[in-house]
């Protein structure tokens, strides 16, 4: 059962290496890696939250809002990068009993409708993982095109 808390685990600040392909939607485009900062915040008494990822040797930004439906228990999550300020379309889904939560939406990449999935997994009090894939094929076939390792920072 989804709760209001499933992302408590990354409310605080985190260090995260970056892996995404070059093109999300080819394979073989190859990957390039990256280091960010990121922080997360808990607003609505833990039914949402906001977080910024900074990425400096990449030159952006990003926002994530995600808000949970009280009703159907569900998460949505909606991302906002600094290149464009646009909200992109949500991911929807919830986590389970193994605190692995999976979110998926339609969006479109270059000028293509495509299937969008977010993986989260917990890994510990100190270590999580996120990944991003893309579908052309309405969920037939994934290409995973993006990850992150957060490894939460130290408190000060």
């Amino acid at each position: 059962m989804s709760t209001p808390h499933d992302f408590d685990f990354l409310h605080g600040e985190w260090d995260i290496i970056n892996r995404r392909l070059l093109n999300y939607l080819d394979p073989d485009s190859g990957w390039e890696e990256f280091p960010a900062t990121h922080w997360c915040r808990s607003l609505h008494d833990g039914a949402a939250n906001i977080d910024e990822m900074s990425c400096p040797t990449k030159g952006f930004k990003g926002v994530t809002l995600r808000l949970f439906d009280r009703e159907t228990e569900d998460w949505h999550l909606y991302w906002s990068p600094s290149q464009t300020g646009t909200l992109f379309p949500p991911v929807i889904g919830r986590f389970g009993a193994d605190r692995r939560g999976e979110f998926q939406g339609d969006d479109t990449y270059r000028g293509e409708d495509v299937r969008v999935r977010y993986l989260w997994s917990v890994l510990s009090q100190t270590a999580a993982h996120w990944e991003m894939a893309f579908s052309p094929d309405g969920g037939q076939t994934w290409v995973r095109n993006w990850t992150m390792d957060f490894t939460r920072r130290p408190a000060s």
